[in-house]
């Protein structure tokens, strides 16, 4: 199982921009899809962007199209997701997740389709 560490999570006025990132243990190794996911107070775990192992396939919720972008840097061994024009009800714990499972450039928006997932950060948008 692959170690992921999300960080750059924490209080943002609402409006406001946040750079989550995700750092993976074994890098190059994995060779499939990232994505990032969040849960809210009673909501279930929702698909919000995801990437292909090259960085040329994404997609994104429609909720967050034109406002959030993700992107990775392999040589890093890091994935980030660039917040802006955050709203209120975005608040949540925001979960990094990683395929590595072929095809390799697929990028799924199911949950069930990441392997290995991140403890979470929490992501507070206040008023």
């Amino acid at each position: 199982q692959e170690q992921l560490v999300e960080s750059g999570g924490g209080l943002v006025p609402a409006g406001g921009s946040l750079r989550l990132s995700c750092a993976t243990s074994r890098g190059t190794f994995l060779s499939g899809a990232m994505g990032w996911f969040r849960q809210a107070p009673g909501q279930e775990r929702e698909f919000v962007a995801g990437i292909s192992w090259s960085g040329g396939s994404t997609k994104y919720a429609d909720s967050v199209k034109g406002r959030f972008t993700i992107s990775r840097d392999n040589a890093k061994n890091t994935m980030y997701l660039q917040m802006n024009s955050l709203k209120i009800e975005e608040t949540a714990v925001y979960f990094c997740a990683a395929r590595n499972v072929p095809p390799f450039e697929l990028v799924p928006v199911g949950a069930r389709e990441y392997d290995s997932w991140g403890q979470g950060t929490q992501v507070t948008v206040s008023s």
